[in-house]
C-alpha cells in the first residue's frame, strides 16, 4: 500500500482559482492522500466556495467517487503563506508533505512523480522543473516571461539546475526537525527550509504542473508589489538603493523599448513601466517598515 501523502495549500483570496485547483488534486492517480487547505484570512468568496465544494461527499456530478481519504479546512488571521503552511503541516497525518499553491493545477501523475524519489529513499525532498504556464497566450503573461527571459510556456528557464531552494515535497520528519518554514510572511519564506536544513531539494523528473502568470496590468502591478518585498530587492540598504536605480521610470522605459524592439512585442513597454512601478513602490515603502506579507 502507498504511503499517505499530505497536500498542504495556503489560501488567500483565491475565489477565481481554488475550485480548479481542488478538482485537479482530486483527479490525481496517487492514492491515498489528504488535502489540507489553510485559509489565511480571505476577505472574498474563497471560504464559501471551499465549503460548497465538499469533496467528502461520495459522488461528483458524473457519479464518480472522489479518490480522497481526508479533507481539512483550517483558518487563521492573515499572517502570510509560511505561517499557513506550518499550520497545515502541524495537522497533517502523512509521512510526506506536499506544498502547492491555490492557483496551480496538475498533471494527473504529478503527485506520484513528485514523491517517487522520496519513496525510493533517494532524497528527503523534491521539486519539479516542469512548471508550465497555464495562460501562455495572454498578452501580459507573454510580457511577464519576456521580462524574466524564459520561454512563454514555462515558468523556469531550460537550463535551470537540478537542485532548488524550494521544497515542493519533503519528508515530514525532516520538516519537523527544523521547525518548518520561517513565518515572517516574506516572499522567500518557502526558501527557509533549505536554509535551515542546509540542503536543497532535488529534481523529480516528469512531475508536470501548471501555474498562471498575471493576466491584467492590475495583476502585474499587484504581483510586482509582492516581488518588490523580496529580501534581494528591498532587504539591506545597499539593495534598496540599487533597486531604486534599476526600477526607476527612465530605466524602465529604456529597457521596455529595447526588449519590445527585439521581441516585436510592443505591449512590453507598458508592461515594463507598470511592473517596475510596482517594485519601486515596494522598495520606497520598505523604508517605512511596510509589512512583508501580501
Amino acid at each position: 500500500m502507498n504511503n499517505l501523502i499530505s497536500i498542504v495549500t495556503p489560501v488567500y483570496n483565491e475565489e477565481k482559482v481554488i475550485k480548479r485547483c481542488l478538482q485537479s488534486l482530486l483527479s490525481q492517480s496517487y492514492k491515498p492522500m489528504e488535502i489540507i487547505l489553510v485559509d489565511d484570512g480571505s476577505s472574498d468568496r474563497t471560504l464559501r466556495i471551499i465549503s460548497n465544494f465538499n469533496p467528502s461527499s461520495t459522488k461528483s456530478r458524473r457519479g464518480r467517487e472522489f479518490p480522497i481519504s481526508n479533507f481539512q479546512l483550517l483558518e487563521q488571521n492573515h499572517k502570510g503563506p509560511g505561517s499557513a503552511r506550518n499550520l497545515g503541516a502541524s495537522k497533517a497525518h502523512g509521512e510526506i508533505l506536499v506544498f502547492v499553491d491555490a492557483d496551480m493545477t496538475f498533471d494527473r501523475d504529478f503527485i506520484k512523480d513528485l514523491v517517487n524519489p522520496i519513496l525510493d529513499s533517494r532524497t528527503i525532498g523534491t521539486f519539479s522543473k516542469n512548471e508550465m504556464v497555464a495562460n501562455y497566450n495572454n498578452i501580459w503573461s507573454i510580457c511577464w516571461n519576456i521580462n524574466r527571459n524564459v520561454p512563454k510556456d514555462r515558468m523556469l528557464p531550460p537550463d535551470y539546475p537540478n537542485q532548488a531552494p524550494v521544497f515542493r515535497a519533503i519528508l515530514k520528519k525532516e520538516f519537523n526537525k527544523v521547525g518548518g518554514f520561517d513565518a515572517t510572511g516574506e516572499y522567500t519564506d518557502d526558501w527557509s527550509l533549505s536554509r535551515k536544513l542546509n540542503i536543497k531539494s532535488t529534481l523529480a523528473p516528469g512531475a508536470v504542473y501548471f501555474h498562471s502568470n498575471p493576466t491584467s496590468l492590475k495583476e502585474v502591478f499587484k504581483q510586482a508589489r509582492w516581488i518588490g518585498k523580496n529580501e534581494f530587492i528591498s532587504g539591506s540598504l545597499l539593495r534598496k538603493i540599487r533597486s531604486l536605480f534599476l526600477y526607476n521610470l527612465l530605466v524602465s522605459i529604456l529597457i521596455g523599448i529595447f526588449k519590445s524592439t527585439v521581441t516585436g512585442q510592443l505591449s512590453f513597454v507598458v508592461f515594463k513601466i507598470i511592473y517596475d512601478l510596482g517594485v519601486f513602490v515596494s522598495v520606497i515603502r520598505s523604508f517605512f517598515q511596510e509589512p512583508k506579507f501580501k
